[in-house]
């Protein structure tokens, strides 16, 4: 049998369909371990796994897919790590044989990563890597990572998977049907951060049916040239005599085959709802079909965790913000020695409003903890910009963690010739999937001419093709020196713009200001120099974005290279009709107005600035109630709007969050009794059966910051524990959540059960397998797709 990653370029592999509905089907009680059904009912894991293997599966997925000791702990199971991985793999071979590939199914652990969620991005290693050991010491062929909601707990466990085994890789996100992960990460940003990362087979799971997964894999082809896999529900789940179905028929789903393999789908399956028959049917389908693909050819990508940008090649010049840097900076340094990140965060707010496409971020000086600073200063850009980001030192230790707290994939500002930079810098970038800066100079220092740059240039490309980095994940700086002091230099640069595009195809960076150093009216010669930069190659302009010069030279230019094309950005700027932007603040970085400042710092996260705020209010004279409904609340609401149309994502929704907690325990301490009453009290549970509460806990505190008063039962909450304290806390609304597909049916047992009581509640259901449909169907009163609707929609049915 040949392996996976040689199979996968010959022909197109059928993987498995859903297990854990089968389970349930076939005796796991409501709540089980699907994972203890390893060694307490192996013959039914066997069972299950020959039937896809007799339907014509290639891949066998273990049964292994919570057996993480974060999950398995929910079940007093979390020292049987290896014993119920190793069983699954072993199950699953069994079935099999050697004619089948075995894949270790590895899913989420339940918990988010800082600073959204509490687990540290090196705990999730570790508890990623003890599964994967186990999956591959028993045999596995390949690792399948499903049903991802984090991208950061994704990187994790893909680091942690490359730490322990050289095994293939599948990789695949679970999207909703507006196109983002919960946390808003969008099928573009995924690929890149995935490719990145150089995992064998990039896609998604679960969440949709097999249109919306294929409108996935269209975003995802855009950006990447790995292999892509399907592996979509059997529609999306409705309840029928009490009974929750998936309507997708084997014909729906294989119907799809031509589109799939046309973009480069390598793997089809199934996920929630899919059965023998309908992996029969799509292993009948595939044989009418050609299965050859030749990759499209790769193109340069950064991204974040809600965004793309495109560098290098034919995309234009791209612009990176250089304000987020203390040298010169008395301020800033302050805050980096306080811990703050005020500062960081309005520079890199008025530096993507001004044009900036990438946020380089140093916070090297004197008295700082780097590593420390870098870590919060990314966390504070992340929360506030769809930004791709530019990780600017050169200390290992620095770096490292900061390419932990990225979200995605980020360029590395800088490496140069020099062996020592070259040995400690690459690895780093191999190791988390990021793109270099790398500086023309060595031991020797700056050559003198062009010839000199390139041989540095193709050094560099040498040693990060020798550590697996593609070529267009170099961006080649050649160095701008000031025309003060070494003026026939400057058309030395430009000639090593030219010579390092044409001889070594590589994206060519530039400090573009450094070029004035010294001279009186700057901006006037850094503009035309970066304007003849433009017409040599030049693909990434480390810049101030506010300098209108600077813009002007850059808008102007686009046009002239036929980059912008009908000139529409230039006539868009300077005829008025650009779209229009937030007034720009005062130079404390607030608008004027106490009930504005306020309501601003919820808008823009400022947990650090929200009290002082607070108490600045109450000193005009605002009480408690006033600072709330007329300040804090407007901002919360002006969150949600944004939400709603997508300008920003969940981890910018929780940085308010916690701002309006911040300011609304302050009030909470120091008036008693001025906060005003509750408009509400609402029961907040996950069904039972289902031990995932992300999405409820967010809804618990975004109501709390509205008003309401939470009784949060938590996870696997039975019918019996709702109704009791439903009844006994009078309260107004009950709030379900459900992950998982096999515990949908449960909210329809505690909503007739509340109904049978005869307890008058509003009753509210949301989570990932949820829809208005099932929602209309159980006869609750409110579906909610996310926290902000279920805020929103509770406030109005209850009158406020």
């Amino acid at each position: 049998m040949t392996d996976f990653r040689t199979a996968i370029g010959a022909r197109v592999l059928i993987l498995d369909g859903a297990m854990g509905t089968l389970l349930q089907e076939r005796g796991m009680s409501a709540g089980g371990c699907p994972e203890e059904m390893n060694r307490v009912a192996p013959d039914v894991v066997t069972g299950i796994h020959a039937e896809y293997a007799e339907a014509g599966a290639d891949i066998l997925v273990a049964n292994s897919f919570g057996g993480n000791r974060a999950k398995l702990a929910h079940y007093g199971l979390a020292d049987a790590v290896d014993e119920l991985n190793s069983c699954a793999v072993e199950l699953a071979r069994q079935a099999g044989g050697d004619h089948v590939f075995v894949g270790g199914s590895v899913g989420p652990t339940g918990r988010f990563v800082e600073p959204i969620g509490d687990a540290g991005f090196d705990e999730m290693v570790v508890i990623f890597a003890e599964q994967i050991s186990a999956l591959a010491g028993a045999g596995a062929d390949l690792i399948s990572f499903e049903t991802f909601l984090d991208i950061r707990e994704l990187r994790a466990g893909i680091i942690a998977c490359r730490d322990v085994c050289d095994l293939p890789i599948i990789a695949q996100m679970t999207f909703d049907d507006a196109g983002r992960t919960v946390l808003g990460t969008p099928p573009a940003a995924a690929a890149v951060t995935l490719d990145a990362l150089q995992v064998d087979v990039i896609g998604s799971n679960c969440g949709l049916g097999i249109d919306g997964i294929h409108d996935v894999l269209v975003q995802m082809r855009k950006v990447t040239p790995r292999p892509l896999i399907a592996q979509a529900n059997a529609g999306l789940p409705i309840l029928k005599d009490g009974q929750t179905l998936f309507p997708g028929t084997p014909a729906e789903m294989a119907a799809y085959h031509e589109r799939l393999l046309a973009l480069g789908v390598r793997v089809i399956g199934g996920c929630c709802g899919t059965t023998p028959n309908h992996i029969r049917a799509m292993r009948m389908a595939l044989g009418s079909f050609s299965q050859h693909w030749a990759p499209p050819a790769r193109r340069g990508f950064l991204s974040s965790r809600t965004g793309v940008a495109e560098f290098g090649g034919e995309a234009p010049c791209a612009l990176i913000g250089e304000r987020i840097n203390p040298t010169g900076k008395k301020g800033y340094t302050q805050e980096l020695r306080s811990g703050k990140t005020a500062y960081v965060r309005r520079e890199a707010a008025a530096q993507i409003a001004a044009g900036a496409h990438l946020l380089d971020i140093n916070c090297g000086a004197p008295g700082v903890d780097e590593a420390a600073a870098l870590e919060r200063a990314i966390y504070a850009v992340s929360a506030t910009s769809m930004a791709p980001l530019v990780i600017d030192t050169t200390d290992p230790l620095a770096l490292e963690r900061a390419l932990k707290a990225v979200d995605g994939k980020v360029l590395i500002n800088s490496v140069n010739g020099e062996a020592r930079s070259l040995e400690r810098i690459l690895p780093l970038a191999r190791r988390y999937g990021a793109a270099v800066i790398g500086l023309t100079l060595d031991e020797a220092g700056i050559p003198e001419t062009a010839e000199g740059r390139v041989v540095i240039a193709r050094r560099i490309l040498d040693a990060a093709l020798a550590m697996g980095l593609p070529a267009q994940d170099l961006v080649v700086d050649c160095l701008t020196l000031t025309v003060s002091a070494e003026q026939k230099r400057a058309l030395e640069t430009l000639r090593a713009l030219r010579l390092v595009r044409d001889e070594l195809g590589l994206a060519t960076a530039l400090g573009v200001s450094n070029i004035s150093f010294g001279l009186p009216s700057r901006p006037v010669l850094s503009s035309v120099f970066f304007a003849m930069a433009l017409e040599a190659g030049l693909k990434a302009a480390i810049i101030n974005p506010g300098d209108e010069r600077m813009m002007d030279a850059y808008r102007s230019a686009q046009v002239l290279l036929c980059q912008d094309v009908r000139a529409e950005n230039y006539i868009g700027h300077y005829a008025g009709q650009s779209a229009s932007v937030a007034v720009v603040a005062g130079q404390d970085g607030t608008p004027p107005e106490i009930r504005q400042r306020l309501a601003a710092a919820i808008v823009a996260g400022d947990n650090e600035g929200i009290v002082p705020l607070v108490k600045a209010a109450m000193q005009e004279g605002l009480n408690a109630m006033a600072v709330s409904n007329e300040g804090l609340l407007p901002g919360l609401e002006e969150v949600g709007r944004r939400f709603a149309d997508n300008r920003i994502f969940l981890p910018q929704v929780m940085q308010s969050a916690a701002t309006m907690q911040a300011a609304f325990g302050y009030l909470k301490e120091n008036f008693a009794g001025e906060s005003g009453p509750s408009l509400g009290r609402i029961l907040m549970a996950t069904v039972e059966g289902d031990i995932h509460d992300i999405g409820k806990n967010i809804v618990c505190t975004l109501l709390e910051n509205h008003g309401f008063e939470v009784i949060d039962l938590g996870k696997n909450v039975p019918a019996a524990r709702i109704l009791e304290v439903a009844l006994e806390k009078d309260v107004d609304a009950v709030g379900l959540s459900a992950l998982m597909t096999t515990t949908l049916q449960q909210m329809d047992v505690t909503i007739s059960k509340l109904r049978e009581a005869g307890i008058k509640v509003i009753t509210m259901v949301g989570g990932a397998v949820v829809s208005q449909d099932y929602a209309d169907s159980i006869g609750a009163d409110i579906y909610a797709r996310d926290a902000l609707e279920a805020v929103a929609k509770v406030k109005a049915i209850l009158g406020h």
